[in-house]
């Protein structure tokens, strides 16, 4: 199905032909159409037309109203705007006629894209994130780059972008001299079956590289060994090759099982790592310093900035090659750069870090733009990511000063979440089993919805007694309302004849009426809207996607969302019509359905 247009593109759409009709010596002017608290919508161009015809701007705004159809009855299945008004020193006040909410309420239900087009612009586009490193347990700040980065494929995809993951695992480093060293000298450290769980290979791996690291530190010819046994992975000797991807393997059983539990798919094409890059280091520390871009200082391999200094004053380069022939970060990132582009020919590299690494990333796409693998058809940005504090503020941690384990947040989260179900357990029959599923899906979903509500830019406080609320802006309160409603409009299934959509009908006479009308009136194609600016800029959808204020009327188990002083209630009774109330409520709304999705929980 075509675009369904926004209730805001009809009215600017009938304001500027009546603006031409009335004042044609206007010409194509703008009417500066945008949304009020006043009425559906406000139209300030008169203000300034008046200024360009030197006439008064509340009589150029009554020949406009004169050129406007209103049907204040919304007879007309066609009308748009069912009153308007001139206000101020000539603002145009528009309320949109109920049946046009209602016929694009719709239209967009009838949509599977829900109203959303294709982006004219798609192109290929290779997102870099969920980036854990061999070896070592994933923490609160890999939850970040993974549910940024899931929803961020799942928006561009919605799109029509091309999208190609890219999971940027740390499997390289001098590390793993020590780590392989030890297991050559202890080989059963990591025997266990072979379809181990996730705990399990997490186990063994710390146990390993706790044992390996005490060795390193106490014994210095152990620590020789290790070090020559870097050189041995560099060269490419087998035994040593052969032990590394024993590591690696192992700590995939890992990865995939934690992000199993936040539903994020990984699958292994996509999983390339640093090693993956090796070939081509030499390479491009080649190109760069062929072409200029890099030069030799005190026999390392440099990049330099003249906004890049350090305390002293001095520039600070970006090293890609160090003195001994090692290569540094850089090499790897410029390597990575070169593969996406060239081989698997992306227009736009995206990469969901940490914001303290912005530096770094800014020094590399820099130098990739010097030596032109990125240009004004190529480009590369860094969605850069707050940190996770604690509920004082400061960076999350245990007790015991360490960085918390991603997966005891998760198991944790799951835990709060079945409790809250346990608690509604007897009146929905639920067995014990039932309840921990629910839990499990219900709490990830919490931690998922509490991390994307949040802007990705900003650090926000880890609260699980909030994220599992059944009050506030919480993804636990948005499924509570969206079950109620479900269940409304299944009982006004029972007591008429199914259509496809029992709400729409109903909504005219009972959902646009007062206060409660508020966010289907002014969101209907606010998520349309939405997902267009999060494909654009490559971001997450925005902490304002109107999910929460389009479900807030209906009331919370525990008061959320119950009607204040001069607020009709959200779910009035009617014993004349007792499925009156599902028009009440935006079950219908697209909004109310597609962004939880696209989201990610």
């Amino acid at each position: 199905m075509a675009s369904v247009p926004s209730l805001a593109a009809s009215v600017h759409q009938r304001v500027a032909d009546a603006l031409t009709a009335a004042l044609p010596e206007a010409g194509s002017a703008d009417p500066l159409l945008r949304r009020s608290d006043r009425a559906d919508f406000q139209a300030n161009g008169m203000l300034a037309l008046a200024k360009q015809l030197k006439g008064n701007p509340r009589e150029l705004a009554g020949k406009v109203v004169e050129r406007l159809p209103v049907a204040p009855s919304s007879a007309d299945p066609d009308s748009v705007i069912a009153d308007i008004e001139v206000s101020g020193p000539g603002f145009l006040n528009i309320t949109v006629a109920d049946s046009a909410i209602t016929a694009t309420l719709a239209a967009r239900a009838a949509d599977d894209r829900l109203g959303v087009p294709f982006a004219a612009d798609a192109g290929t586009t290779v997102i870099d994130y969920a980036q854990p490193n061999v070896a070592k347990e994933m923490h609160v700040g890999h939850l970040r780059s993974a549910v940024i980065g899931d929803a961020v494929v799942k928006i561009l995809e919605f799109t029509g972008e091309k999208v190609i993951r890219r999971h940027h695992i740390g499997d390289w480093g001098t590390q793993f001299g020590m780590l392989i060293q030890y297991l050559i000298e202890h080989p059963h450290e990591l025997d266990h079956k072979d379809a181990a769980s996730g705990e399990e290979a997490m186990s063994n791996l710390n146990r390993l590289y706790k044992a390996a690291r005490a060795l390193f530190d106490s014994d210095t010819e152990f620590k020789d060994r290790s070090r020559r046994r870097v050189v041995d992975l560099q060269a490419g000797d087998e035994e040593t090759i052969a032990l590394w991807r024993k590591f690696v393997d192992e700590s995939k059983i890992y990865f995939y099982s934690v992000f199993e539990k936040l539903d994020i798919e990984v699958h292994d094409p996509d999983v390339v790592g640093e090693s993956g890059y090796n070939d081509m280091l030499a390479e491009t520390c080649r190109l760069l310093e062929e072409s200029g871009v890099a030069v030799r200082s005190e026999g390392a391999l440099c990049v330099f900035f003249d906004d890049v200094k350090g305390p002293d004053g001095n520039p600070v380069p970006l090293i890609v090659q160090k003195s001994d022939g090692g290569f540094g970060y850089a090499a790897t990132d410029l390597s990575a750069i070169r593969d996406r582009v060239q081989n698997l020919q992306a227009d736009t590299l995206l990469y969901v870090v940490d914001a303290r690494q912005s530096l770094h990333f800014k020094m590399v796409f820099e130098t990739a733009r010097r030596i032109g693998w990125l240009n004004e058809k190529v480009h590369a940005v860094q969605l850069a990511f707050g940190t996770v504090l604690g509920k004082d503020g400061k960076p999350f941690k245990t007790r015991e000063g360490e960085t918390v384990r991603l997966e005891d947040l998760l198991d944790e989260a799951s835990e709060r979440a079945a409790a809250v179900v346990r608690e509604k357990s007897e009146k929905l029959g639920l067995t014990e089993a039932e309840i921990l599923e629910r839990g499990g899906q219900v709490g990830i979903g919490a931690v998922k919805y509490a991390d994307l509500s949040t802007s990705a830019s900003r650090d926000y406080k880890f609260d699980l007694d909030q994220m599992v609320s059944l009050n506030g802006d919480t993804s636990v309160y948005l499924q509570y309302a969206y079950a109620r409603i479900q269940s409304i409009l299944r009982r006004a299934d029972e007591t008429q004849s199914p259509v496809p959509h029992p709400e729409l009908p109903l909504a005219p006479a009972y959902c646009f009426a007062g206060s409660a009308r508020a966010p289907v009136r002014g969101d209907a194609g606010r998520g349309v809207r939405v997902v267009r600016a999060a494909q654009a800029g490559r971001v997450p959808l925005p902490a304002g996607l109107p999910l929460h204020d389009l479900l807030r009327p209906v009331p919370g188990p525990e008061g959320g969302g119950r009607p204040g002083p001069g607020r009709e209630p959200a779910l009035p009774e009617r014993p004349d019509r007792p499925h009156a109330a599902a028009g009440d409520v935006p079950a219908g709304h697209p909004d109310a359905r597609a962004p939880l999705s696209a989201r990610g929980p």
